[in-house]
């Protein structure tokens, strides 16, 4: 049996510098700039559409539980046969869950950091100022007061949520 090696090679050189198409060269970093810039954007955009869905999702559920307790109170503030321990602890859960449905909304937007687009966290910051300002009217009310100013901070919270609803997508 024989064996042997066989060595195929070139044995000539070429000749000169080698140099780059600009053109082509110029053509691929641009390519590869579009290219990073869409993935970027791509990103942020996830990002965004992340912690739009993390706040606004949420904000329906939170806030109906405030809006059920308030509504209670009211109709136990403007029933006659109601007795004033239940007009109170009615008064009570409703500012205490107003209370808490800003506190958990201010939560998520902060949460949410630059990611939330600002509008949006505006809206959302906007309506737990009034939340807030409606959960301190309700505790001052008493069955002699005005309930002029617990009907206007109600129409503020209305009006805030009513914008955060057309901010968030359904």
């Amino acid at each position: 049996m024989a064996t042997g090696l066989v060595l195929a090679g070139c044995a000539n050189t070429v000749e000169g510098t080698p140099t780059a198409n600009q053109v082509q060269v110029s053509s691929y970093k641009a390519d590869a700039a579009t290219s990073a810039a869409a993935a970027s954007a791509s990103k942020q955009a996830a990002a965004k559409a992340k912690a739009t869905s993390d706040n606004c999702g949420p904000f329906r559920k939170t806030t109906g539980a405030q809006v059920d307790r308030y509504n209670e109170f009211v109709d136990a503030h403007d029933a006659g046969d109601v007795s004033v321990a239940d007009k109170n602890a009615k008064r009570d859960a409703a500012a205490q869950a107003l209370e808490d449905a800003a506190k958990t909304v201010e939560a998520q937007v902060t949460a949410s950091g630059p990611d939330l687009a600002p509008e949006v966290a505006q809206k959302l910051t906007d309506y737990v100022s009034a939340a807030r300002d409606l959960a301190a009217s309700v505790r001052k009310l008493t069955t002699n007061s005005s309930v002029a100013p617990l009907n206007d901070a109600s129409h503020k919270v209305n009006d805030t949520l009513t914008a955060v609803r057309n901010a968030c997508p359904a």
